[in-house]
């Protein structure tokens, strides 16, 4: 067998802070993801670095990340992006997508995307995983509920008859969902730490997108309870290598 070769597909600019402690957003998935043997790639696609045709032959999966760009607007970038994706679909390539990775995965798929009408969701919430989900991810030994760090205000409202959603939420109704068995979307961000959250919270507030007494509630929670971050990466890990 060759070497495997995966894709970040990076949406987001790194903030001088992610980028000294964990080196980037790419060292961040590469944490979660990476094994021994594997080639591990970035593709700045939110700048407008993409994949040419050959080079989306080279690789065996794809990871989308998150972005504080909307899933539904109509940036060029985006478009390219949402482009890409129906074919990587149609090559039945593995393609695993995060938050924002999550969304426009889904409207590629023909679904549509929108404000959530609870507001956003940050801190850790339980995804009560679908009793169908429940044979696909067997092998793994996982609970059924499952918390995972969320920061998001924009949610998939909707998806066609094809896709299966397999997670739900108090405050959202497709926390997750696979189309065939080999696209799956995560909307919470299974490769986030406390430390990552504290940061996000703080740009949030310092960009007025969220309020200071918002900022101070998170905080206080934080701790409180703790995400599963083990169980996600063993879910993430075996989808997008095919073990499961």
């Amino acid at each position: 067998m060759g070497v495997k070769r995966f894709a970040v597909l990076l949406c987001a600019e790194d903030s001088d802070y992610v980028k000294r402690k964990y080196g980037g957003y790419f060292g961040v998935f590469g944490k979660m993801l990476a094994e021994e043997g594997e080639v591990w790639d970035a593709f700045r696609v939110g700048s407008g670095e993409f994949p040419n045709d050959n080079e989306i032959g080279l690789y065996d999966g794809f990871v989308i990340t998150g972005s504080c760009n909307d899933a539904d607007g109509n940036d060029v970038w985006i478009c390219r992006l949402v482009a890409l994706l129906k074919k990587l679909d149609s090559l039945k390539k593995k393609v695993l997508g995060i938050c924002f990775g999550h969304q426009v995965l889904g409207r590629a798929l023909g679904g549509k995307i929108g404000r959530n009408a609870a507001g956003w969701d940050i801190g850790v919430t339980d995804i009560h995983l679908s009793p169908s989900s429940a044979k696909l991810f067997s092998s793994l030994k996982i609970p059924a509920t499952l918390p995972i760090i969320q920061c998001h205000r924009d949610e998939i409202q909707e998806l066609p008859p094809k896709v299966e959603v397999v997670g739900c939420s108090t405050k959202t109704g497709i926390e997750m969902f696979r189309c065939g068995d080999h696209l799956m979307g995560i909307q919470g961000h299974p490769e986030y730490d406390e430390d990552i959250l504290l940061h996000l919270i703080d740009r949030l507030r310092q960009c007025n997108l969220i309020a200071e007494s918002y900022a101070v509630q998170l905080k206080a929670n934080m701790g409180t309870v703790d995400a599963d971050g083990e169980a996600w990466k063993k879910l993430c890990v075996s989808f997008l290598k095919g073990r499961l």
